[in-house]
């Protein structure tokens, strides 16, 4: 082979290499550049990632308080409504045994039966307290034997019979003697024998026990 042919071949052949050599310095250079670039890309993309958790955290944080706020302060308003509402009811409750009380009183007042001050009021009181006492007798029979016995003056007096002139005169509507008076007297009514419904209210006992009742009465007792 020429001289000249073998110098040509070793020029090819380098400049073969020299393209080789520099093709693979460009690929590892290519392959640096990629590895440089990923990890910065990674990197941001870490840092992306790493911040979302702690604005969530913030945000959770931030929402637990404000749920937290409204819980109390719903908790709040239920206690005050429910004061609001036992006070309400206390109040009511009140107002309630106020009126009950006022009612009990107005029935009390009407239940206080009333009677005038005379013959007829004398009568009609002794017959109820009479009632009351289990005692027997009438309007009729209480007041034929008034008529007879005092003509109806609750000072009338008797001073001059055998009780006169034993001590014991008899007194009021129905003439009573002390001594009767006094054993057969009903209680709640006064103990004179001058008061008017305390003395007929003991004859009319009196009477009931020896002759059944008043009203069985027609002749001095």
């Amino acid at each position: 082979m020429p001289k000249n042919a073998n110098v040509l071949r070793n020029r090819l052949a380098l400049t073969k290499t020299h393209k080789l050599s520099f093709a693979g310095v460009a690929a590892v250079g290519a392959a640096s550049l990629a590895l440089s670039l990923v990890p910065a890309q990674a990197q941001t993309s870490a840092k992306t990632v790493s911040a979302a958790p702690v604005a969530f955290s913030q945000s959770a944080t931030q929402a637990a308080k404000a749920s937290v706020t409204d819980q109390a302060a719903d908790a709040d308003k239920k206690a005050a409504a429910a004061a609001a509402k036992k006070k309400a009811e206390q109040e009511r409750a009140k107002k309630e045994a106020a009126s009950r009380s006022a009612q009990r009183a107005k029935i009390a007042k009407a239940a206080a039966k009333t009677y005038p001050d005379n013959l007829d009021g004398w009568i009609r009181e002794a017959l109820d307290i009479m009632k009351k006492h289990k005692i027997p007798g009438t309007y009729h029979g209480l007041h034929k034997n008034i008529m007879r016995e005092s003509s109806g003056n609750p000072k009338a007096i008797n001073d001059w019979d055998i009780n006169a002139i034993n001590g014991v005169p008899s007194i009021g509507l129905l003439q009573v003697i002390k001594p009767t008076f006094d054993a057969y007297h009903v209680p709640g009514t006064a103990k004179s024998q001058y008061d008017p419904v305390a003395n007929l209210t003991a004859a009319a006992n009196y009477a009931a026990d020896r002759y059944g009742s008043i009203d069985n009465v027609n002749s001095a007792y």
